[in-house]
């Protein structure tokens, strides 16, 4: 292979697994905290704009009970919303229905909710969306037409309840359980602040998850130095970019973790990506110093921005530094 292919072959490489290690779906339902005073058809009319969807919110969070959709201040509810995928190289409608909807025969239905047939394959970069899984327990009388007419707005849409279900019957059985697929969940600009809102509250109950990323990285820094010091780029890459993905690390060990991508990377032919890394490496380490001894021309060529900076300290005949 020529020099040029072994470099494009590289950029590939690198390219598939940074697009591997993307996170492309958001999650599809946020929670809220009631507040005094608060209906539910007034939390709908804010999230949605639509206070007919007060039926999706009593239904995800059972309130259909004795009492009705009886709320007090301090309840924590679900707010149903959509997710969205981004497609990448090599998804198909089943590989995403099976990751996002838990079965990958839902992958006909996930189609035609994004408006396209689950014989032609997503576009690559399209985001397309995950609808929201209303869990329901019908009772006497239900059918897949009913449920249709309820959720879906309309009575020929029971097909897709039976579809996603894998039901070959309308009626369905007391105390059966079914999902409904619901996309029609567009959030006013409110609602998109409270899932927004949201999103710290779930962060502060998932407390503790920094402290475990610092632990793991404890742990995977050697094993990254390791890859450098032997040459392994590639997989280098590969731990270097998971660790960041995690989140969660102190400022020492990004700038660690970015320093060894600085070198991964320019080791790889990849100058863009090494010029970026050696920027957070030195963005999380300001006193980082480029020693021409400890590192090679093309890292400091990766790193440094002017001129001044590159000259640094030479040493001069007999070790003298001038």
């Amino acid at each position: 292979m020529t020099i040029e292919g072994t470099r494009r072959a590289r950029a590939w490489a690198i390219a598939g697994l940074l697009c591997a290690l993307a996170v492309t779906s958001d999650a599809a339902a946020f929670p809220h905290i009631v507040r005094a005073g608060e209906t539910v058809a007034e939390i709908a009319e804010r999230m949605y704009g639509r206070v007919e969807l007060e039926r999706v919110i009593v239904v995800a969070n059972g309130l259909g009970g004795r009492r009705g959709s009886a709320i007090v201040p301090g309840q924590r509810l679900e707010i149903p919303a959509v997710g969205y995928h981004k497609v990448l190289p090599g998804d198909t409608w089943q590989s995403v229905a099976d990751a996002t909807l838990g079965d990958a025969k839902r992958g006909d239905v996930l189609a035609r909710l994004n408006d396209s047939q689950p014989w032609l394959e997503p576009e690559v970069s399209r985001e397309i969306v995950i609808p929201y899984n209303l869990r329901f327990v019908a009772s006497l009388g239900d059918t897949t037409q009913s449920l249709a007419y309820r959720f879906l707005e309309r009575r020929d849409e029971a097909w897709v309840i039976a579809s996603y279900n894998r039901l070959d019957r309308a009626r369905l059985r007391q105390g059966e359980i079914v999902l409904v697929p619901l996309t029609d969940l567009t959030l006013t600009a409110a609602g998109k602040q409270a899932a927004l809102d949201a999103g710290a509250l779930v962060r502060s109950e998932g407390g503790g998850a920094a402290l475990e990323a610092q632990q793991k990285a404890r742990t995977e820094l050697p094993r990254l130095a390791t890859d450098i010091r032997r040459g392994r780029y590639i997989e280098a890459v590969a731990r270097g970019s998971a660790l960041l993905a995690r989140g969660g690390l102190s400022a020492p060990q990004l700038a660690e973790t970015q320093r060894y991508l600085t070198e991964a990377y320019v080791a790889l032919d990849a100058p863009g990506l090494a010029a970026n890394a050696c920027a957070e490496w030195r963005r999380h380490d300001p006193g980082a110093v480029l020693d021409p001894i400890e590192l090679s021309p093309k890292i400091i060529d990766a790193c440094v921005e002017d001129e001044a900076e590159r000259t640094g300290p030479v040493v001069g005949d007999g070790g003298v530094v001038r």
